[in-house]
């Protein structure tokens, strides 16, 4: 029996995900059967129409796809959260590449996550950092004091043993200062009042951590920064922010240990960009994206999914709180946070909401200490 030829469109109306074509006026020649459903339309009304006419026309999709004609390569991004009144609230990622020989047409093809998936993802977050709160507070008043005591103990034995036996009650202090140290980390989750927030420049958060970063744990790491100059102010608490964007650095830097270690910085704007309030009608604004990317080892596969839960961590000597922290904080501040991960390519993407023009803005300078 001889090898069975399909038709290439048969093959692409098979496909499970969207899939469209778009001419060099960005105008649509061709969409599969999964495409017609994503854009709730016919192949016979929306052929032939812009593109512009079905997505906002500040999407980043546009800038990849003009990115794709002139270097004449694939692109692709992840998690883009679009709405539109015609197709609601999606979360897909995109993959656009030019096709030769065709006068600057390009194929798209989408794969769609709900956005239910996403949020059950961040109520995830929030839970294990509430589980964390109450062990925060047990091992506050039943740890935290005994070590004091053990701590002074060794203290005053140091001063009437032979010198031999220094390294002894050294050691218990280093032992007990590193289990104080572990025990106040988990205290941060155990403040459930909600924060105060105000408009803060998330470029001024970023260039303060990158100082502190380059002075301290990442003084061998390249930074690149792409920032949009015209970025609203976030609707955030300036300290907590710069806590949280210090732990992705730390991160970042810690898996790029080679002399070509590079991390790079980027925002932002994309309208269109909301989420429902779970149980309300409520819909919260998530406009302003903030990346993280490093070309470090990236996150091992079997860890990426539970990556933000207390206590995952792939360092040795990791309390695997810093990331959990990171999840609480744009949690706390209404936002998501994802990450990506491959060898060579990780980046943790944050989206924010933006401050309104009668939030008082709170820029003033504060100083961290680098461990």
């Amino acid at each position: 029996m001889g090898d069975l030829i399909l038709d290439p469109v048969t093959v692409l109306e098979a496909l499970p995900n969207p899939l469209f074509t778009i001419n060099s006026s960005n105008e649509i020649s061709y969409l599969n059967s999964s495409a017609e459903l994503f854009f709730d339309g016919s192949s016979i009304t929306l052929e032939g129409i812009a593109l512009t006419e079905l997505l906002p026309a500040d999407m980043p999709l546009f800038d990849m796809i003009s990115q794709a004609r002139s270097n004449g390569t694939s692109i692709s991004d992840y998690d883009l959260l679009i709405e539109t009144p015609r197709i609601g609230i999606r979360v897909v990622n995109i993959g656009i590449s030019p096709i030769p020989d065709s006068n600057g047409s390009v194929v798209i093809s989408l794969f769609e996550r709900s956005i239910a998936q996403k949020l059950h993802h961040q109520e995830q977050f929030k839970g294990a950092a509430r589980s964390i709160s109450g062990m925060a507070a047990m091992l506050a008043h039943e740890v935290k004091n005994p070590l004091s005591g053990i701590r002074g103990a060794a203290q005053l034995l140091s001063e009437t043993i032979a010198s031999d036996d220094q390294s002894l009650t050294q050691l218990i202090c280093d032992e007990t200062d590193r289990i104080c140290a572990l025990v106040d980390k988990m205290e941060e989750f155990s403040d459930e009042r909600p924060i105060h927030k105000t408009a803060v420049n998330i470029h001024e958060v970023l260039d303060h951590c990158r100082q502190l970063a380059s002075s301290g744990f990442g003084k061998h790491i390249k930074f690149i920064e792409k920032y949009d100059p015209s970025l609203p102010p976030a609707l955030g608490n300036r300290f907590i922010l710069i806590q949280l964007f210090l732990n992705l650095m730390k991160n970042a830097c810690e898996a790029t240990s080679n002399s070509a270690g590079e991390v790079t910085l980027e925002t932002s704007y994309r309208h269109g960009m909301s989420v429902n309030v779970g149980g309300t009608k409520q819909k919260i604004h998530l406009p302003l994206l903030i990346s993280v990317r490093d070309n470090g080892i990236g996150i091992p596969s079997d860890l990426t999914a539970n990556i933000f839960e207390p206590f995952i961590t792939t360092k040795a000597s990791g309390t695997g709180l810093g990331l959990a922290f990171v999840a609480k904080a744009v949690s706390d501040h209404g936002g998501v946070v994802e990450v990506d991960s491959f060898p060579g390519n990780t980046v943790f993407q944050i989206t924010l909401p933006v401050a309104k023009s009668s939030d008082n803005s709170d820029l003033r300078p504060m100083e961290f200490e680098i461990e």
